[in-house]
């Protein structure tokens, strides 16, 4: 018998899977021969590749159940960071500026007991009126003061907070506390004092100030002096309307400046306040001298 191989196109189409096979022609006894593949055979590459997808799929699942869970864990702090920031503050920036208020706390400790630097001493000699001489400590230290520096601690009993405050209103002075326009004057310079503060991150010093009304007290305790102002009232301006907080009015007021409403800066809310009562401290003090003249008065008398 001779044969010869013949693609399965020959008869016009491909063979079905159960037929996959090699035909040869018999010239002879005019017939085909199918020389069809062993089932085993044909099976056993798939089930090679079955078992490898298996085995591939076995090791993957604990990676993929690892990354699962840590995004769950993600999601999870994010829904509480943002309950937390909702109800009370930003948990993160919190304990970052609580750091940096400790430790300004300590620098501002320090600089109260500080003694007026020589050529202070020397121009506070000629000074015995205390307006001058605070007048005289307050510009100073607004002069030489760096940005983010600690300056004073502003309180205020009606919300209940006692922060620090420095210098400047740079986002990175604001990380640290409430901090004073550089446009206006450091308390008892005699003008307008505006101090800006965070109300949702940093922890969040000026986040009720909304709730204060006329009548309530804040005070401001410097190295020179301690000032205690009265609310006068408030009022909601545009971002942009920056003179509403720091142009001079004719008296000594203090202004809290803040985003409002909470959670946005749309809009800026000011909380204006009235100079009542000053009271000197450290180098402000004219009380010892006066006491060491009269003293020095007596002794040639």
């Amino acid at each position: 018998m001779a044969g010869t191989p013949r693609s399965s196109t020959a008869r016009g189409g491909d063979l079905a899977p159960d037929e996959a096979a090699v035909r040869l022609l018999d010239e002879h006894e005019r017939r085909v021969v199918v020389l069809k593949l062993d089932a085993v055979s044909r099976e056993a590459p798939r089930e090679a590749a079955d078992e490898a997808s298996q085995t591939g799929g076995r090791e993957s699942r604990p990676a993929l159940r690892a990354l699962a869970l840590a995004l769950i864990l993600l999601g999870a702090l994010a829904l509480a960071d943002a309950a937390v920031t909702l109800l009370w503050q930003e948990p993160f920036s919190a304990l970052y500026a609580k750091l940096r208020q400790d430790h300004l706390s300590g620098v501002l400790r320090k600089e109260e007991r500080a003694p007026p630097a020589p050529t202070e001493r020397r121009e506070l000699a000629r000074l015995s009126s205390e307006r001058a001489r605070i007048v005289l400590l307050a510009s100073s230290l607004q002069r030489h003061a760096a940005v983010g520096a600690p300056v004073g601690r502003i309180r205020i009993p009606r919300i209940g907070i006692s922060f620090v405050v420095v210098n400047g209103t740079k986002p990175s002075a604001l990380e640290s506390g409430p901090g004073i326009y550089p446009e206006t004057v450091f308390p008892g310079a005699g003008g307008t004092t505006a101090i800006a503060g965070h109300r949702t991150t940093y922890l969040a010093p000026f986040r009720h100030i909304d709730e204060l009304r006329a009548g309530n007290r804040i005070r401001l305790d410097m190295p020179y002096a301690h000032f205690t102002y009265v609310v006068t009232g408030s009022v909601v301006v545009p971002p942009t309307d920056v003179h509403a907080a720091v142009d001079p009015v004719g008296y000594p007021r203090l202004v809290l400046s803040a985003c409002t409403p909470v959670f946005s800066a749309a809009k800026r809310l000011l909380v204006f306040a009235r100079l009542r009562h000053t009271e000197p401290v450290g180098a402000g003090n004219a009380t010892p001298l006066r006491h060491a003249a009269a003293a020095a008065g007596a002794r040639r008398a």
